[in-house]
């Protein structure tokens, strides 16, 4: 059966097609982790600082963003608390990464300030300038003909450019072959919704700073690729034994494991359904 798929599904089935058919064909669940959980927190922060009303913090604007973008991190980490206790961590661990998000956040706002400063220095005021940079957030593009969807984390139309970014917490702030054909498929979805091709696609990563990918042909030619080989490889393809394990240091790290080790790797039973 052919499958809506997404970013996420055709670079997991490129790291390892095992996984992605515990994931995808079996419907397994992978364990919480402190990375997602973290990233679904900043996330939420990044979409709602940009439904604050500009004119309201106009005076001491970088002071009363740091606090209102703090403010949110507190509260949304509070309202995770369920989560983060499923993950069994110490308290130090839980307040190291509180304290690495926070930095994170602090350091993507004040290079967004920055922003702010030149566009004021130009002659603009706080609120234009605001507005000007504010960015269409979580936005779902979905493609019935090419069976493919993804959620935009930021549509950004400033000064005539049409960018497309995505906010990553990642340690290695590196556009690797899996952003790119992220970011690739992003791309292609726009330019077919909107008949307009945006000029860059990116990555703000929020440890580090924006990395940019021209929009070109061979970018748009990409994206087409990867979604005609995930289908290629999927599409009415059910058996375990069409998706082979591919063995590789994400199979175990030094801090963990894939959730299906054991079942690869140590003879562990694997749901009726998969033969």
């Amino acid at each position: 059966m052919k499958r809506v798929q997404s970013p996420s599904s055709i670079n997991t089935y490129f790291q390892c097609p095992r996984r992605y058919y515990f994931i995808y064909n079996l419907k397994m669940r992978t364990s919480p982790s402190i990375h997602l959980v973290r990233g679904s927190i900043t996330h939420k922060i990044l979409e709602d600082f940009f439904k604050i009303d500009p004119s309201a913090i106009e005076n001491n604007y970088r002071e009363n963003m740091q606090i209102i973008v703090l403010d949110m991190l507190k509260k949304y980490w509070a309202n995770s608390s369920s989560q983060l206790a499923m993950l069994n961590m110490k308290d130090e661990e839980i307040d190291a990464f509180y304290n690495e998000t926070q930095m994170m956040l602090i350091n993507w706002l004040n290079q967004f300030t920055n922003k702010i400063d030149d566009k004021i220095a130009q002659g603009s005021n706080f609120v234009e300038s605001f507005n000007n940079f504010k960015p269409k957030t979580e936005i779902q593009y979905t493609d019935q003909e090419l069976m493919v969807r993804g959620f935009i984390d930021a549509i950004e139309e400033c000064d005539g450019e049409i960018r497309l970014m995505d906010y990553k917490t990642s340690k290695n702030a590196h556009i690797s072959d899996e952003y790119r054909t992220q970011l690739a498929i992003y791309a292609l979805l726009y330019e077919k919704r909107h008949g307009v091709r945006p000029h860059k696609v990116g990555i703000y990563f929020l440890k580090d700073t924006e990395h940019l990918l021209d929009v070109d042909d061979e970018l748009i030619k990409h994206g087409q690729f990867m979604i005609e080989q995930i289908h290629a490889c999927t599409d009415e393809i059910d058996h375990i034994s069409d998706y082979p394990k591919k063995e590789s240091g994400l199979c175990k790290w030094h801090s963990g494991q894939c959730d299906f080790y054991d079942h690869c790797f140590n003879g562990k039973k694997i749901p009726e359904n998969s033969s």
